[in-house]
């Protein structure tokens, strides 16, 4: 039975090839044909690639993984045409050459190893086996912080950064200017600018991978504390860049009794908080350079009761800070 099984097997490639043989070459060694020449035809994306000019690093192709689905056809033997799936340890059971390891595997990595065990078994001749990845298991994009919906996405096709952050209701008012994608493949960290150029923003769309994990943080803070008419603290949004001056005009600018020649800078440190004077006035009258803020820099501007306290106030200025409305910064 085994040998008329195999003879069936055998037959039934060698009428494709007699077919196809005007449209292919085959490579030859010791008078007999290379079945690693047969099954390894240049991709059509190396082909058209290959004279081209230089390009940027090609994305991470898509890897099997546990609980996928794939679709298996072996071209003109429907009876080896089955939809199997990946179990937990990374395995495929398939007709005639049983379990076979495809998890980790690029569906064209898998299609050369069922490939393989097919010619290796004497099965088949020269078989022309296809692999795609019908579904996915649990290997969805996981989308996390300023977005509307955070959650794990399904990603079916051709899906982009942009796809996805749609999918999760778009950003919060408090994203920040930037997006992380930690890349599931080998752990690359990426960096995505968020801009309101929308040229800018399709150029820098990538196709994302599942598993995939993406990152939208909080956009860094500026605090304008004291006597001004909206205290708080301000979305550093425009570049993540915000001047002395751009958040006094944020905070309403001053009250009638701020004391602007004792404006302190409190500065977060690893170590602690630094305090030291700034040339408030002579800045807004234009008589100093614009200073720009770092991230969570606390501008202070204290009224004619306050300045004397100030020098030992910068725990409870700090804790003002904490507990101040958050404002998003339009320009």
């Amino acid at each position: 039975m085994k040998n008329m099984t195999r003879k069936l097997f055998c037959e039934v490639p060698l009428l494709c090839l007699m077919m196809a043989s005007s449209g292919h070459l085959f490579a030859q060694s010791n008078g007999q044909q290379s079945a690693e020449a047969i099954l390894k035809p240049v991709s059509r994306t190396a082909a058209a690639t290959s004279n081209a000019a230089p390009t940027a690093p090609s994305e991470p192709e898509v890897r099997v993984g546990p609980g996928d689905l794939l679709d298996v056809r072996v071209f003109d033997v429907p009876e080896l045409t089955e939809t199997v799936r990946v179990d937990d340890i990374g395995d495929a059971s398939l007709s005639l050459i049983g379990r076979v390891r495809v998890a980790d595997l690029t569906p064209d990595e898998a299609r050369d190893v069922i490939t393989r065990h097919l010619v290796d078994g004497h099965f088949l001749l020269n078989p022309q086996v296809s692999v795609l990845i019908q579904e996915y298991g649990t290997q969805g994009v996981s989308v996390l912080g300023e977005v509307q919906k955070p959650g794990v996405y399904r990603v079916l096709g051709n899906r982009t950064l942009l796809d996805v952050i749609s999918e999760a209701g778009g950003t919060t008012m408090y994203a920040g200017a930037s997006v992380t994608i930690k890349r599931n493949s080998d752990g690359t960290m990426l960096t995505i600018p968020l801009t309101k150029n929308a040229t800018a923003t399709l150029a820098s769309d990538l196709r994302l991978q599942p598993g995939d994990k993406v990152i939208i943080p909080r956009a860094s803070l500026v605090y304008v504390i004291g006597d001004v008419n909206r205290a708080g603290g301000f979305l550093m949004q425009n570049g993540g860049r915000v001047t002395v001056l751009q958040a006094m005009a944020l905070a309403g600018g001053q009250t009638r009794t701020a004391s602007l020649d004792h404006a302190r800078l409190i500065h977060k440190a690893d170590s602690g908080y630094t305090d030291s004077k700034i040339p408030l006035k002579k800045i807004m009258d234009g008589h100093e350079p614009d200073t720009e803020l770092q991230a969570e820099d606390i501008l202070f501007i204290p009224n004619s009761a306050m300045k004397s306290v100030v020098y030992h106030g910068l725990p409870g200025i700090a804790q003002s800070a904490a507990n101040a409305a958050i404002y998003g910064a339009v320009y």
